[in-house]
């Protein structure tokens, strides 16, 4: 896909990888549209892109509210050409300790947020007979890890869903990706890990999210189906299919330092 002058609609863009999103899709020509709950650090964001831009107030879990916005984008620019649902958050937290409201807000964020961007886009990519979702699930979506429970739940939920998705709209014109990432130095672990202990201790194998964004916006324009962070990180999920009792021996040590 040519991404100049396409139309691009980013949840979460507030802040991390989804802000930086939407400077290098301007940089490219594209029309990035910036949705996300605070629109103060939107317009901040948005002051610095290059090019047409627009700013959205949403809220994923607000089922009206993202029917509304779309709606009103659609009015606005005629098309949506590229969704990413990036909006999400985690909480690293042991089971034991986890309340159920953490797992049900969650997975009406991470997972829920997304299929409701994707239900309110899809219909008007379909009538076009072209466009692309692309979906920021994450390695705990392949892999489980400790203290990470309905985190890593959520992004399961993401990447069963893309895939389904994928495959149902095979021959329609519409693309589905979906980027899974390892950990990325982002605002993500101020909530993720308030104590800064985990970030501390896999700080060697965190990925710069300029690299995160540079992967993704090119498997956009090569229509790559998944893309896995780092490099490592996917041959980890091989081994962790060909020899899951000895990589959980091998990855416990690593995935309880949160």
């Amino acid at each position: 896909m040519e991404i100049k002058n396409k139309v691009v609609l980013i949840t979460g863009a507030s802040s991390g990888i989804g802000a930086l999103m939407a400077q290098q899709f301007a940089a490219k020509g594209a029309i990035p549209v910036l949705t996300a709950r605070r629109t103060d650090m939107l317009k901040q964001i948005a002051s610095n892109l290059p090019g047409k831009h627009a700013v959205y107030a949403m809220d994923v879990t607000h089922t009206d509210e993202v029917n509304q916005v779309v709606s009103r984008i659609i009015a606005e620019f005629g098309r949506i050409d590229i969704l990413i649902n990036n909006a999400g958050y985690g909480i690293f937290e042991s089971f034991t300790e986890a309340p159920l409201a953490h797992f049900e807000e969650m997975m009406d964020v991470n997972y829920l947020g997304l299929v409701r961007c994707t239900q309110a886009v899809l219909p008007h990519m379909l009538k076009a007979g072209s466009g692309h979702i692309v979906n920021v699930a994450s390695m705990a979506g392949k892999i489980g890890s400790a203290k990470s429970t309905a985190y890593s739940a959520t992004k399961h939920a993401v990447l069963g869903f893309t895939n389904s998705l994928r495959m149902e709209l095979a021959r329609s014109g519409v693309s589905v990706t979906a980027i899974n990432p390892g950990p990325i130095a982002t605002p993500f672990f101020d909530k993720a890990d308030p104590s800064g202990n985990y970030v501390k201790n896999i700080a060697w194998f965190m990925l710069k999210p300029e690299k995160v964004v540079k992967e993704l916006i090119h498997a956009v324009e090569k229509n790559i189906p998944e893309k896995n962070l780092p490099f490592v990180a996917g041959v980890g999920i091989k081994l962790f299919h060909l020899f899951p009792r000895l990589f959980n021996k091998l990855a416990s040590g690593i995935m309880n330092k949160k």
